[in-house]
């Protein structure tokens, strides 16, 4: 249906948010895992997993990041995504000297059409065009 054909009928079209990842604090995972470990009875762990909208891999994780350490009080969470390597001082200056290289090769390049110009002119006019020393 086109546009025109939806409103015609009245009908109301609901854009909805793009869905964003939840983010949990360290002070989350670490209450829900304290949480987890205090459950006794049969079912009381799904429970507490359907209670919070969690998944039992998710609170697999959190425990090994609690038992590496990675839950501690004061410690800041992990930043997804690749990790930026430090940049090489010499690895700028390799770039900086091959840009320069273009550059200067562009320049010769050019002049040498230039001078090929200047010789094909001076032949077409019957001027000898000065020869290079090498």
């Amino acid at each position: 249906m086109t546009a025109t054909a939806i409103s015609s009928l009245g009908e109301v079209t609901e854009v909805t948010e793009k869905a964003k990842r939840r983010a949990f604090t360290v002070e989350y995972k670490r209450k829900i895992v304290k949480e987890a470990d205090a459950c006794k009875g049969v079912g009381d762990i799904g429970a507490l997993l359907r209670r919070e909208g969690l998944y039992s891999s998710q609170l697999t994780a959190w425990r090994q990041a609690r038992d590496q350490g990675e839950l501690a009080p004061g410690v800041a969470t992990k930043k997804r995504g690749p990790k930026a390597a430090p940049v090489d001082p010499r690895d700028k200056k390799i770039a900086e000297l091959e840009r320069q290289i273009a550059k200067v090769t562009t320049r010769a390049e050019r002049a040498e059409a230039i001078a090929e110009i200047q010789k094909k002119l001076a032949a077409l006019f019957g001027r000898p065009f000065p020869i290079e020393e090498s």
